[in-house]
């Protein structure tokens, strides 16, 4: 199993998946919310969007804009089933379990957290 630096390292070399950055007004919407109430967004998304066993929309359930959690999502890999299983190889058809829902909500939090840190040129 990959740890949260390896998946952001392999991610990193996809150029489709390194070209998705927080724009100023997300980036001013955590600063405005805190990283808890983004940590809260990303599970109930993760929860709701992700950990059922069948999704009707599976691959257009994550719009690529207008949350810092839905453009993490696609930076990571974290977006839709059908990624899920390419780049993590998370079965299709299962219900999630809370463990995995887990990681990749820390998966989602540590992208924008490094994002955060690239913007605000501390990394």
């Amino acid at each position: 199993m990959q740890t949260i630096e390896e998946a952001l390292f392999k991610l990193s070399h996809s150029q489709f998946r390194a070209s998705f950055h927080l724009s100023a007004a997300l980036r001013g919407y955590v600063n405005e919310k805190g990283m808890e109430k983004i940590r809260e967004h990303a599970r109930d998304f993760v929860h709701a969007r992700l950990a059922p066993a069948y999704i009707p929309n599976d691959g257009k359930q994550t719009p690529m804009r207008g949350h810092p959690v839905f453009v993490a999502q696609h930076a990571t890999a974290t977006c839709c089933r059908g990624c899920l299983k390419k780049w993590y190889r998370v079965r299709e058809g299962a219900e999630l379990t809370a463990v995995q829902e887990e990681k990749i909500v820390n998966l989602i939090m540590a992208w924008i957290e490094k994002e955060m840190q690239r913007e605000y040129g501390r990394n």
